[in-house]
């Protein structure tokens, strides 16, 4: 597994609403880019588009608000991943839909903290969507 290193660190603030405020601009920042649905083109899928909308709706699914938190910090920095990395990320078919097909692509901010960010393809129409961004616990090896 290669771990893209990204010039830029997770947001940071105490509580969420700060948070949110950072890592909601830097989505409104690229939907005003967009005429439809906010994209952005990925390094390693060959300048595809990956779509950002599906990540909010996920991200708000979860109940527990320290654990919607924890995955928005990294948003920033999974955006420079998918808009540079060309390291080959783990690939498998999604258990529950056949038709699906998830990708990991694993990054380190500026402080050396290592994330994962999960990107859904579509096989029928090969639309790609960012699904979560979460840090990864444990021992990493490089």
């Amino acid at each position: 597994m290669q771990i893209y290193k990204t010039k830029a660190k997770k947001f940071h603030g105490p509580h969420f609403p700060t948070v949110h405020r950072q890592a909601f601009g830097l989505y409104t920042e690229i939907k005003k880019k967009t005429k439809r649905r906010a994209y952005i083109r990925s390094a390693y899928f060959d300048k595809e588009k990956i779509f950002l909308d599906l990540y909010w709706h996920h991200l708000f699914e979860k109940s527990n608000w320290r654990d919607r938190l924890r995955r928005m910090r990294f948003f920033g920095c999974a955006v420079e991943v998918i808009q540079n990395s060309h390291f080959k990320p783990n690939q498998t078919k999604n258990p529950n839909d056949s038709k699906e097909m998830l990708y990991r692509f694993y990054g380190a901010d500026a402080n050396n903290e290592v994330f994962c960010v999960q990107i859904k393809e579509n096989i029928k129409n090969k639309q790609k969507f960012l699904i979560s961004v979460f840090p990864v616990e444990g021992p990493i090896f490089y």
